[in-house]
């Protein structure tokens, strides 16, 4: 196939997204037909598919979606002629007038705009665009609308709530069909449904939304992955600190926080009464760590200064982005700043992303990331960015010989960089497809200069260092959420919250499973003893649906020979073998983090 002919299949993304932004505006219209009443709200392309949010007087059901598609499909084959039009701000007002939200997205678009509409049929919606030239081109056998949620308008809880109709369409429906059947086995990876059967989460409303409660396996596994990342950055000569969670906001107004994130920030207190103190739960930790390196007169000996902190963050997201455990309020960070003088940051960045890589692959996720080099967008720094257009280029350029000399394929992303820096972002996907942050390695040479950092260098002058903002394995609660799906709920036996659960055949069992059980104990090893008096084949099938990695049967024989007979969820029976054979076992696995 061509490269001409190829932007016009779905192996082109702006192709497929702009068939996807037909078919919500398919779907707008085909509610409207059902719906006279409804009122329209926005109707975007997404990464998998496409939504509608709409204002209905009707709860949608399943049942109704099933009208939709086919009203979907009726359009799809009348074949309409979509056409672009544009009008000025006071006749686009008039033509939108029985429809509030499009008058408020209307009202504002910056006067020199273009107001552009598309019009099928009797459909007509405000949009920019781009969009196939007929719903002829959708295949109606092809669409499927997979789900119906609320959503408030711009996803502001003080906001209208909207109901947001998602959908998929595909040219063929075997690629519907394969689509559909990928996203049936997604689903039985899901976090959100697999974490809360396995117990690992849960949620309480009276908590509130996206403040997970970790039920005691799954606070077990987040604890074994700390202690391994605090051993592992002590061991690469980072320093422990531990900063408070909360702070005046003099201190955000300094690193800028309070300018450029204000929104995203808990406050207590009143952010514009000046005549009284006013504080604000940490979205990071970055100023709080740099007290540590102005706790005293710095040399250039003292660099690189590298300080790490196992780090609890708030973050005021949206409620319409929450997610399990992916996107939350609260969550924990292996949060590290690395300072340093000018000739230190190229080793240390590849020491960073050295470690960020050992940690992925330990968890068996490397596999599954990809890199984005996200940059500012110099056409449009508004007052979203500190520093000089040169001081930008300067930090990228010096980023980019990094990444380029450490062999990255990275992707560029533009306006996706911290107010302060360029960063590396290490991107991985969920089992629905959505991507989000895992890691991310950050430069900064701004907030040293901000905060008066200052060392004394070699020739006796003083100098302002340079800082890496850095996560060495990124969001804990993130983490355990695609640990789950990656693993099925099957984590690796050296992360597992239950490694190992004795079985006895008989009551007589009992005693002698017991004594094995504290002898692993007493070694460090998770360990449980179903002492239940049910048959010994249901309590094999509930540690395999536990998901627990090693089950030890005993029975007679064993007591007998003093032995054990463990048997592994994948690999099955192991055989009988003594304790301390089953011991050594253990520990190789456990120590060698197998994937097992």
């Amino acid at each position: 196939m061509s490269e001409e002919n190829k932007q016009y299949t779905f192996e082109n993304e702006q192709y497929r997204k702009t068939y996807w932004h037909t078919c919500s505006h398919v779907l707008a219209q085909a509610v409207k037909r059902l719906w006279p009443s409804t009122k329209l709200a926005i109707g975007p392309a997404i990464e998998n598919g496409f939504y509608y949010d709409l204002d209905s007087e009707e709860t949608f059901t399943p049942e109704d979606l099933s009208k939709i598609e086919a009203e979907m499909r009726k359009i799809c084959k009348e074949k309409l002629k979509l056409e672009r039009f544009e009008l000025p701000r006071t006749e686009a007002l008039a033509l939108m007038k029985d429809e509030p939200y499009k008058v408020e997205l209307i009202n504002d678009l910056p006067e020199d705009a273009v107001i552009s509409f598309y019009q099928q049929g009797d459909f007509t919606d405000l949009c920019a665009g781009p969009h196939l030239d007929s719903t002829g081109r959708i295949k109606g056998n092809g669409i499927k609308l997979t789900a119906c949620n609320s959503a408030y308008w711009r996803g502001d809880s003080s906001r209208k709530q909207l109901q947001r109709i998602y959908g998929i369409a595909f040219p063929k429906k075997e690629e519907l069909d394969a689509y559909l059947e990928q996203q049936a086995e997604a689903l039985k990876r899901d976090h959100n449904k697999l974490g809360r059967e396995l117990e690992y989460f849960t949620t309480v409303d009276v908590i509130g939304q996206g403040l997970p409660i970790l039920l005691p396996k799954g606070a077990r596994v987040i604890q074994q992955l700390q202690r391994w990342i605090e051993d592992t950055e002590q061991r690469r000569g980072y320093l422990l600190t531990k900063t408070p969670l909360m702070a005046k906001r003099d201190l955000y107004r300094i690193s800028g926080h309070w300018d450029h994130y204000l929104d995203g920030m808990f406050i207590l207190g009143d952010p514009y009464d000046e005549t009284k103190e006013c504080f604000a739960l940490r979205p990071m930790t970055c100023p709080f760590q740099y007290q540590v390196f102005l706790n005293r007169a710095r040399s250039y000996r003292d660099l690189p200064m590298r300080l790490g902190e196992t780090s609890t963050l708030f973050r005021n997201e949206d409620s319409g982005e929450m997610h399990g455990l992916i996107r939350v309020r609260q969550f924990t960070i292996s949060e590290g700043h690395l300072i340093l003088r000018p000739d230190q940051l190229e080793d240390e960045f590849r020491g960073c992303f050295e470690l960020a890589s050992y940690c992925l692959e330990t968890l068996g996720l490397k596999e599954d990331c990809s890199f984005r080099f996200s940059q500012w967008d110099p056409a449009n720094p508004g007052n979203k960015y500190e520093g000089t257009a040169e001081q930008w280029e300067h930090a990228q350029s010096v980023m980019k010989k990094i990444l380029d000399d450490l062999g990255i394929d990275y992707k560029v992303g533009i306006d996706e960089a911290a107010f302060y820096g360029p960063k590396l972002d290490i991107q991985i996907k969920n089992v629905f497809g959505k991507e989000d942050t895992l890691i991310t390695i950050q430069i900064d040479m701004l907030l040293a200069e901000k905060f008066g950092m200052e060392y004394t260098d070699v020739d006796g002058t003083k100098k302002t260092p340079y800082i890496i903002h850095r996560t060495s394995m990124g969001c804990y609660e993130r983490t355990l959420a695609l640990l789950i799906e990656k693993y099925a709920g099957a984590l690796p036996t050296w992360m597992a919250p239950e490694q190992v659960r004795f079985l006895p055949v008989t009551d007589r069992a009992g005693d002698y499973c017991a004594e094995q059980a504290r002898k692993l104990e007493d070694l460090g090893f998770r360990v449980e003893v179903d002492y239940r008096n049910e048959k010994i084949g249901k309590k094999i099938r509930e540690a395999q649906m536990d998901k627990v990695p090693y089950m030890v049967v005993v029975g007679d024989r064993d007591m007998e020979n003093s032995t054990v007979s463990p048997r592994h969820r994948a690999e099955g029976d192991l055989g009988a073998m003594s304790m301390e054979d089953f011991i050594a076992l253990l520990k190789d696995v456990v120590d060698s983090k197998a994937k097992k």
